[in-house]
């Protein structure tokens, strides 16, 4: 619905560049960082209620100082994030960007309670509540469909918060039902008289989530960092990235990211009570259905890439030179599916065994060696280019995560007659998407 209403152009990229900074800030947050060092520190605490209390007060006020400091100078934070706008651009983005970065204080909450629901091995909800920021961006489109470029990203930008703030609300709701919201409000009661007692833990639990948020950031900042060096590049470029990029996480966000998310409690117990036989026995049964969900989509979203785009996003405003720039971006997104996802996997087992700081380093080579790819491969290839440079990243993100597992334990792992399994299916299936592609995308 948005590239129809809007198709690849500067309005998109703008509202793509608004909704980026506080979009970044949640996939740092959601996909892990904070929970995997506040699941542990919450379990291990004998004050969880001041505990939590005290945490959630200290990075909110952080975050409302940032929100509030971006809606006095919305114009140096669109700067920030594309450098390469011109004047008049950064004038037309200011006003989006100080909307959007509302959602941000709104997501740190969600993501807050739900480390909490996590605690309680209760998912449901935080799955669910990203349907109803996705939701309200729907019905932002449907209300704004007979508006101009500009009053379709007001209502885009509204849209936004609107989601943030009924995120929260069913978050409130299930924590009132599990019977947390009670004990939680307690801790800041009790805040100023207790706060000595957990200030040991506070100390741990800072020194530990900088270097985690770190270290499960690499794939965020690099598109953060693609938009970036986009802006310098033609009109639509942007959009090009963002449209690709949302195809790309699908799998990784439905399998990857999911499965991590689910897996962390159970493999972070078992490593706590010194039981790595069965940790480990977890991590295999999870890299292989990783495994074979990420190859089959890495193969089906390069060989159908343009299919794929035709069919979601051209219609309306969104034409067929936008979808063959956007296939063509796909599917270098799509070849770093499978060791982006599989690392996602084994980032588990340094966190579970408080090594935030070694997958920080990992974090910091990843990063490093993607900006020397995105400056190398951004001339001759445009936004394809950039995201090559991410694959490329993740690659070796993936190889020193490995290292760091432990070479013989991954090997041990795949030294499995499924990987034979995968293999022929991988052919398998190669050779028949390239037999039935041009009947797929006559079918379709």
């Amino acid at each position: 619905m948005t590239a129809s209403a809007l198709g690849a152009n500067i309005y998109s990229d703008i509202f793509f560049v608004a909704f980026k900074l506080p979009n970044l800030f949640r996939r740092i947050f959601a996909e892990g960082a904070f929970t995997q060092v506040f699941i542990p520190a919450y379990a291990r605490s004998r004050h969880k209620s001041v505990f939590s209390a005290k945490i959630f007060t200290i990075f909110l006020s952080i975050i409302l100082i940032i929100t509030l400091l971006v809606n006095i100078l919305p114009s140096l934070a669109t700067q920030a994030i594309a450098v390469g706008f011109d004047e008049e651009t950064v004038k037309l983005a200011s006003p989006f960007v100080a909307i959007n970065f509302w959602y941000l204080p709104l997501i740190f909450t969600v993501t807050f309670l739900s480390a909490m629901l996590q605690y309680k091995r209760h998912f449901a909800t935080t799955a669910f509540s990203t349907a109803l920021l996705n939701i309200s961006l729907i019905a932002a489109l449907y209300l704004s469909s007979d508006k101009s470029h500009g009053e379709i990203v007001y209502y885009l930008s509204f849209g936004v918060v609107a989601g943030g703030i009924l995120q929260l609300i069913s978050h409130l709701i299930a924590i009132h039902q599990l019977g947390l919201l009670k004990p939680f409000c307690g801790g800041f009661k009790y805040l100023k008289l207790k706060s000595y007692k957990i200030k040991s833990e506070t100390k741990k639990f800072q020194k530990q989530f900088f270097p985690a948020m770190w270290g499960n950031s690499t794939p965020q900042v690099s598109a953060f960092l693609d938009t970036f060096l986009a802006s310098f590049l033609v009109s639509g470029s942007i959009s090009y990235l963002y449209y690709a990029n949302r195809i790309f996480q699908l799998p990784l966000a439905l399998f990857a990211i999911a499965t991590s998310i689910a897996l962390f409690p159970t493999i972070a117990r078992y490593i706590k009570n010194n039981d790595e036989t069965k940790a480990r026995l977890f991590m295999e049964k999870a890299f292989w259905f990783l495994a074979f969900l990420l190859t089959a989509s890495t193969i089906g979203g390069y060989i159908l890439s343009h299919e794929i785009i035709w069919l979601l996003f051209e219609r309306g405003s969104f034409t067929a030179q936008d979808t063959l720039q956007s296939a063509a971006v796909l599917q270098m997104y799509m070849i770093g599916l499978l060791p982006l996802g599989l690392q996602k996997l084994f980032l588990l087992w340094l966190y579970a065994n408080e090594q935030q700081m070694r997958a920080a380093k990992i974090a910091t080579f990843s990063l490093l060696f993607y900006v020397v790819s995105a400056l190398t491969f951004i001339g001759p290839m445009g936004a394809s280019g950039l995201a090559l440079a991410g694959t490329i990243g993740g690659f070796l993100g993936f190889a020193m995560t490995v290292k760091a597992f432990g070479v013989k334990n991954f090997f041990d792992i795949v030294a499995s007659k499924k990987a034979l399994y995968l293999a022929a299916g991988s052919v398998l299936l190669t050779i028949l998407l390239l037999l039935f592609k041009d009947f797929i995308a006559v079918y379709i």
